[in-house]
Order: structure tokens, then C-alpha cells, then sequence
């Protein structure tokens, strides 16, 4: 087996705004585990190869990290088979869009963020070559 990421782990202010953001925009991932540690709530949330793992500290405001300007993660993304009807599920579900993107012939993809302000973005790709998913002329 080759080497792949299993799980990212992020802290937010509202566990639970997160996971109905994620439950609306992946209604085929669920709460893999949701516990009370010695630092706080956690949530395992994902598929059963994949997931997030969701930590609430008790943070009342985000911290001064603005993304893709200060050091630091700036989004996650999600391959979907059907993006138009994510986007119309988020929309419906009043979630924020993130930035436009320009069209590529081999994907779409679009940015939303949750309740917490974290961005997500989600990629439908449209071939089944690499290369061709793997062209980023329009950058």
C-alpha cells in the first residue's frame, strides 16, 4: 500500500456547526467517533478510509490567522461525484461561497465555508487521466 493521507485534524469554536457543514456538503460520511478527552470534545468524522478529526479547546473567537496570507492551512479539499448538487445543497443550507474559479475542461470545483469560517473546497473532476487532472494551466 503506497503512502495516502488518513486524517486532518482541526479545532473549531462549534464542533457541531462544523458537522453539519460537512454532514450537508458529504451526506455519505459519518461520525466515525464523538468522545470527551482531558482537552475536550473530539470528533472523528469521515468514511471508513478517511476523515476529519474535529477538536473543540473551548476557543470562543478564531485566531489571527487570515488565509493565504499568514503561514498556515488554508483550506480542505474534497473530490465529489456531483458537484452542482453540493453546491445547490450548500447554497439551500445558507453556507458562505468562497472564491470564483475559472473553468477547466478536466474538473469544477467550488469554495464554501462553514459556520466556523473555515474554507472548504470540493472538486468533481470530469476525465479519468491524471495528466489531464493534473492541468493547471488556468492557475
Amino acid at each position: 500500500m503506497g503512502s495516502f493521507l488518513e486524517h486532518a485534524n482541526m479545532t473549531v469554536i462549534d464542533i457541531d456547526e462544523t458537522l453539519r457543514f460537512l454532514s450537508t456538503a458529504l451526506p455519505d460520511w459519518k461520525v466515525r467517533a464523538d468522545n470527551i478527552g482531558s482537552t475536550g470534545r473530539w470528533v472523528h468524522f469521515g468514511s471508513s478510509t478517511h476523515y476529519l478529526a474535529i477538536e473543540d479547546r473551548s476557543a470562543t473567537v478564531k485566531g489571527p490567522h487570515e488565509p493565504y496570507v499568514h503561514p498556515g492551512l488554508n483550506h480542505l479539499g474534497f473530490v465529489v461525484d456531483e458537484l452542482d448538487a453540493l453546491c445547490l445543497r450548500m447554497r439551500s443550507a445558507g453556507y458562505r461561497e468562497g472564491m470564483e474559479v475559472p473553468v477547466h475542461s478536466a474538473r469544477k470545483r467550488a469554495y464554501f465555508f462553514d459556520g466556523n469560517g473555515n474554507e472548504f473546497e470540493f472538486v468533481e473532476y470530469l476525465v479519468e487521466t491524471s495528466e489531464a487532472r493534473n492541468d493547471y494551466s488556468d492557475a
